[in-house]
């Protein structure tokens, strides 16, 4: 029996910044100066406090800190570890539909997962525990806490990050948040001089961006109207304004951003098969117009897709890619790729990553992505001194099975010897500028002999003991004798 004298006020914290998931709707583009925020379950209202400091129009409730408050209806709307708190079942999906019913937009779910209970103390009660402190807590994983939520409100939850979820109130809205997942960088483009371009470029800058976002110009009505007003009243016409924008770049520079979009449109319609895919006419213009003129119907689109999709569940067929695959570090088990060169891996390795995202979300400070060939698993691997460490140790780890449908947290933060890597430069893409300085450096740890022995070097403490032992040393990327 659940007992009547859970500490709730207890839970609420007091935070110096946003709390995770205000600071992922944010990143992720959802929260606007024109949009209403409500935080329902505000706790001692900090997050109200940080983003009205920001200039938002934010209010929100909670039963013990806040209970005066008006529970309105907003735009966006944060249930912000919640429902972990509430021990009756019942109660915990009536607060769900509570706030799913204020919100006209999006609604922001985040709970405390089964990892966040290692090494708390407390007794078993219900489906949770109760704390030393007297409170409850009800720890979810990542599949269960989607499924309970689509149970509980009939509305399909997409993973934004472990442990958090988006409700939208618009299918169209739903699959741009997708799509925005697997958009990649384009390359650089190269301007050859004219005077007529470089007298307008400011003003053609947002038409050069849709026309390499999309890899097609604007139809009517894409651009903001003042921005096509501008363009017109300096160039005469928008098509006059392409003709121009095409004739100081290359052609074969149009081609490349073909094939990235293309190959995006088919990693987020295969992606889209989680769920409910939609039809066209659930897309949003914009969207619905790349896959027409880029593939010639949606159908054919999503035949594609679909082997990408198929060609994922074949171990053999990933092990293939992987080991085809130019770009990342192998090893027996697996393929190790920096996330800024996970565009230049095999598209089906893409589809096979993008996978574990749409179970896990994005997962923060996340760097390096290793792709296993021997089982179905996706591990996102935290390097924070990646950039500037030459052998940067490993924080943490999230870990997504696909087979078993898990997703586990490792933190290696207090460890005396965790993992560090080696050969820096074999994670990162063809042209990323830091691979010189990491390949120098390789090369001089070679003839120093420091690889010799590689089942000694893989853990901090075992590589010190070799750079000891050679002596030598490390001057940031530089490696010095004595």
């Amino acid at each position: 029996m659940i007992l009547e004298s859970v500490a709730r006020h207890r839970t609420a914290m007091t935070r110096v910044a946003l709390s995770r998931p205000m600071a992922t709707a944010a990143a992720d583009g959802f929260l606007q100066p024109e949009r209403t925020v409500f935080d329902y379950g505000c706790g001692r209202g900090d997050d109200i406090r940080h983003l009205r400091t920001l200039g938002y129009t934010v209010d929100g409730w909670d039963p013990m800190h806040r209970p005066e408050a008006e529970r309105r209806p907003a735009d966006v709307v944060n249930l912000g570890y919640v429902l972990n708190v509430i021990e009756r079942p019942s109660e915990r999906a009536d607060t769900l539909r509570a706030a799913w019913d204020l919100s006209r937009e999006l609604l922001v779910v985040s709970t405390r997962m089964t990892w966040d209970a290692r090494g708390l103390i407390g007794r078993p009660i219900g489906d949770g525990l109760i704390t030393r402190s007297g409170t409850f807590q009800k720890f979810y994983d990542q599949p269960e806490l989607a499924a309970w939520i689509e149970d509980t409100v009939g509305v399909q939850p997409h993973a934004a990050a472990p442990g958090i979820f988006y409700l939208f109130r618009d299918e169209a809205a739903a699959q741009r948040f997708v799509a925005s997942r697997v958009y990649t960088y384009r390359p650089r483009v190269r301007i050859d001089p004219q005077a007529h371009y470089e007298a307008n470029a400011e003003t053609l800058a947002p038409l050069m961006s849709f026309m390499r976002e999309h890899a097609r110009p604007p139809k009517p009505g894409e651009l903001p109207e003042t921005t096509a007003a501008a363009i017109q009243e300096a160039l005469g016409s928008l098509g006059k304004a392409q003709r121009l924008i095409r004739q100081v770049t290359d052609d074969d520079y149009w081609a490349e951003v073909t094939v990235q979009r293309r190959a995006e449109l088919l990693i987020y319609v295969a992606l889209s098969r989680f769920g409910r895919r939609p039809k066209l006419s659930q897309l949003d213009r914009t969207l619905a117009t790349d896959l027409r003129l880029l593939f010639g119907t949606y159908q054919e689109a999503c035949l594609h897709a679909d082997r990408l999709l198929l060609a994922c569940g074949d171990q053999a067929l990933l092990y293939v890619n992987a080991r085809s695959s130019t770009i990342g570090k192998q090893t027996p088990s697996a393929l190790y790729v920096h996330r800024s060169a996970m565009t230049e891996i095999p598209p089906v390795l893409q589809v096979y990553e993008g996978c574990a995202r749409v179970l896990a979300g994005t997962v923060d400070h996340a760097n390096i992505i290793k792709l296993s060939v021997s089982e179905p698993q996706i591990s996102y691997l935290s390097y924070p001194t990646f950039d500037r460490d030459p052998h940067p140790t490993l924080r943490s780890s999230v870990t997504v099975n696909l087979r078993k449908l898990s997703v586990d947290w490792r933190d290696y933060s207090r460890s005396e010897s965790p993992p560090l890597l080696h050969r820096k430069e074999e994670f990162l893409g063809a042209h990323d500028p830091k691979r010189p300085l990491y390949e120098r450096l390789t090369r001089a740890e070679m003839r120093a002999g420091l690889y010799e022995h590689p089942e000694r070097i893989g853990t901090l403490r075992g590589w010190r003991d070799t750079l000891d032992a050679a002596g030598v040393t490390l001057r940031g990327h530089r490696l010095l004798r004595g």
